[in-house]
């Protein structure tokens, strides 16, 4: 574990600014969490803190209070930054049509001991990495940690290329906190894939660190230095992976898109247009991160993977990883990412799965909601959730005084609670449970009404109070039609035709039978019944 240390050097920057900026931003609390302060003609100067801005004084900045200040601080660059040598503090100019300037962005420059601690077993695998995340998150000082880590703690050979000398400061000689790596400065910022290219042919890196990747040509560069075997870190416009795929611009930094026309078979088999978009290459940052805040961040292990997930349009698997006070890192699932847990207890008859569609992972079709007669004669509904909040089956039990239990092994469970989605990202759980001939009840969402429906019907099941006549899917006619016209539908066109595989359909009563068999003909392939009494179902052949 590794706590935090900060360090801002704030004295030197507040020097620069006028007499009464200085004086409003003398109490401590004034100082602590300082972002920036901003400094425009005519107006009152503001401190900006996350999530705030706080005016500082009641008298508007005088054009000779800018000049002093100008003056103070030398010249800026070409793209109109300067800084305080031996500091990380950042100081932007706006300028009129003359050139003159009429704003000034001091941005307060910290270099934060500790925070690569969310990423550290990611830079043992030698892999690139691409930080991402809104302006002010953290992103710079995240990487200025990485660059020193790598370089004193890995040995590596590090080249940071300081476009704006916001990663190691101002001035000639770097600040320490990159530790050993070496810096390059770009003398304008549109030669940055000039300088990325040169610290490869020249000075022999193992790491090359660059803040900002922001045009085409620097995105070629990146991937040409990948190419040759250099391990990249950097940091990208957009907040989150999803706006690079949108940005034809970066793209190529997580593989970059093309548009693809597949054949029938295929088109059929994943339910989209004839004309999709792909993935063209391997991304050049293999890891990415979206830094939510400066302690939570959201970690695609495998970009290439999440790439292809979204643009299929299913949520790709990301890892949430939180920086504690104590300075341990912990994993915070997603809600339909974690473990499912499983509701039963031992002793009740075994049944056939209702998911008796074979399909290929991840895509599931969706399933009616089916209801599982349970054995009267056990004490407690044991229940596995997939895909649903286990407190919402606490919560109904709780409030209704139900003889239900949550358990977490396959093999104590009643039943399987399960959303639509849940069984597609659990394809493992849903062959466990055909194997051990747990039932799987399948309902439309993850809330409390649903929830509670569902448990109500199964504890009526099971004491014999439902009335209504028996078999292992109900529901109104209308509902029952219909789903089980979809679940043929979705049988045939992704399984039986594309792939040549004979599916048996879920258990239906005599009518929705002969409405499905009628609707397997239409495709011009045969079925036939099989089982008896309540298991009777229709098995539809290949051609």
């Amino acid at each position: 574990m590794t706590t935090q240390r900060i360090t801002d050097d704030l004295e030197r920057l507040l020097a620069l600014l006028p007499d009464p900026v200085r004086d409003a931003l003398r109490p401590p609390e004034r100082r602590d969490q300082l972002l920036e302060v901003v400094l425009d003609l005519g107006r009152v100067p503001e401190a900006r803190y996350p999530g705030q801005a706080v005016a500082l004084g009641e008298v508007a900045l005088t054009r000779d209070d800018l000049d002093a200040m100008v003056a103070r601080l030398g010249c800026f660059g070409a793209d109109n930054r300067a800084g305080i040598e031996r500091t990380l503090h950042r100081i932007s100019a706006i300028r009129n049509r003359r050139g003159d300037v009429v704003g000034l962005t001091c941005r307060v420059g910290r270099a934060v001991f500790g925070t690569v601690a969310l990423v550290r077993d990611l830079l043992d695998g030698g892999q690139s990495l691409l930080l991402m995340g809104r302006p002010g998150v953290g992103k710079t000082t995240a990487l200025r940690e990485i660059a020193r880590v790598l370089a004193d703690d890995l040995q590596r050979r590090v080249v940071v290329i300081d476009t704006s000398n916001e990663i190691a400061g101002d001035g000639d000689i770097p600040h320490p906190a990159i530790g050993r790596a070496r810096r390059m400065q770009v003398a304008r910022p549109e030669h940055q894939h000039q300088v990325m290219i040169e610290a490869v042919e020249n000075h022999m890196p193992e790491v090359i660190v660059i803040d900002e990747i922001g045009t085409e040509l620097e995105a070629q560069a990146a991937r040409t230095i990948a190419e040759r075997g250099v391990m990249l870190v950097a940091t990208a416009h957009g907040n989150a992976l999803a706006n690079l795929i949108k940005n034809p611009t970066l793209s190529d930094l997580v593989g970059g898109i093309q548009s693809v026309t597949l054949g029938d078979d295929e088109a059929r088999r994943r339910r989209s247009q004839k004309t999709v978009l792909e993935r063209a290459a391997e991304p050049t940052f293999p890891v990415a991160v979206e830094m939510h805040s400066r302690q939570r961040w959201a970690v695609h292990t495998d970009v290439a993977s999440t790439v292809d997930q979204l643009l299929r349009g299913l949520p790709p698997r990301i890892q949430e990883r939180e920086l504690a006070a104590d300075g341990a890192v912990r994993l915070v699932d997603p809600p339909d990412e974690r473990r499912p847990r499983l509701l039963a207890q031992p002793g009740l008859q075994s049944r056939p799965a209702l998911a008796a569609v074979p399909m290929p992972p991840p895509a599931e079709p969706p399933l009616p909601d089916p209801e599982e007669e349970v054995d009267p004669a056990s004490d407690d509904l044991q229940v596995l959730c997939c895909g649903i909040t286990p407190q919402l089956v606490d919560e109904s039990t709780r409030r209704h005084g139900w003889p239900v239990q949550v358990v977490e092994d396959l093999s104590d469970a009643d039943v399987v609670l399960s959303i639509r989605q849940g069984l597609g990202r659990q394809p493992s759980l849903r062959r466990q449970a055909r194997e051990l001939k747990v039932p799987i009840l399948v309902i439309k969402a993850d809330t409390l009404p649903q929830v509670e429906r569902a448990l109500e019907r199964l504890l009526s099941r099971r004491e014999g109070m439902d009335q209504e006549e028996p078999g292992p899917v109900s529901g109104d006619g209308q509902d029952d039609e219909l789903a089980g016209l979809e679940e043929c539908r979705l049988a045939v066109e992704q399984v039986v035709m594309p792939q040549g595989r004979p599916v048996e359909l879920l258990p239906r009563s005599e009518r929705v039978r002969r409405m499905q068999a009628d609707l397997v003909e239409r495709y011009r392939l045969r079925s036939d019944v099989f089982g008896q009494a309540e298991q009777c179902r229709l098995r539809v052949f290949p051609p």
